[in-house]
């Protein structure tokens, strides 16, 4: 008799990113997959390989970061997720599970990623920001930095916004704006992938649109450039999250990924 094939599910994660090299495995330090990896031992006693929708590096965080695996395991979803909570450590949580299509891939499948990097700009620092937001003392112009913002939306070669690298260069940028909310400045930008360092980047030059050492045609400049590292500063990685992963819905099966089952 056949064993059943096995199942294909989504996880949604939130992690705090602080102690991490990143979401990818790698030998020998803390992970995103590894430790997600080494919860699904232990509930589930199989070696699973996930897949994750972003790459993130070391330092940065995720509200909703996706990750997909198959599981021969006849545990319910939602005991699954009990379990993986109980051996994560604290600072990694599974916030919802969805059964998907056998075919699902959490990287292959997005259509689009979520980024937002947090910025705390005040004439004083703030200890409850500071693992979150990167600090900015001087006021910044933020309708100049919105400005340059309609540069980035469209089909682009961001080649100036991240290193040297052997991969296509070009991305669809669906949204960029920048958000105030009392002290805090908000880089909201929405994108079908994105580079290496690419959001960090773009913050790094925003941010010096918006103190007045560069100007909008200067920052355009750099983008037609397309000389890789010329967008400068790259920011510190604590101040960006991945918020969310769009999926078309056909591509979900049973159940959402922004709910539990």
């Amino acid at each position: 008799m056949e064993s059943p094939p096995p199942s294909n599910l989504a996880l949604v994660v939130e992690y705090e990113g602080t102690r991490y090299h990143g979401f990818q495995y790698q030998v020998g330090v803390p992970t995103i997959q590894g430790e997600i990896e080494r919860a699904l031992v232990k509930a589930t006693g199989e070696r699973i390989r996930i897949v994750g929708a972003g790459r993130t590096d070391a330092g940065v965080h995720a509200k909703g970061q996706v990750v997909s695996f198959g599981t021969f395991s006849n545990l319910h979803p939602q005991t699954l997720v009990r379990a993986l909570n109980f051996y994560l450590w604290p600072d990694i949580a599974v916030k919802a599970v969805s059964r998907v299509e056998s075919d699902f891939n959490a990287r292959r499948n997005a259509l689009s990623r979520e980024y937002r990097y947090g910025i705390l700009n005040s004439p004083a620092p703030s200890p409850l920001h500071q693992r979150y937001a990167y600090y900015v003392p001087a006021a910044l112009d933020i309708d100049a930095m919105n400005h340059v913002c309609q540069y980035l939306v469209g089909s682009h070669d961001f080649a100036s916004f991240t290193g040297p690298t052997g991969r296509r260069t070009v991305r669809q940028v669906y949204k960029a704006e920048v958000l105030v909310e009392e002290e805090l400045v908000f880089f909201d930008m929405v994108a079908n992938a994105f580079l290496p360092k690419q959001v960090r980047c773009t913050v790094g030059s925003l941010i010096r649109v918006g103190l007045g050492k560069l100007t909008a045609e200067e920052f355009e400049e750099i983008m037609q450039a397309r000389r890789p590292g010329l967008a400068a500063p790259v920011v510190p990685p604590h101040g960006l999250c991945l918020m969310k992963v769009n999926y078309a819905e056909n591509k979900l099966g049973k159940g959402r990924l922004d709910e539990n089952l």
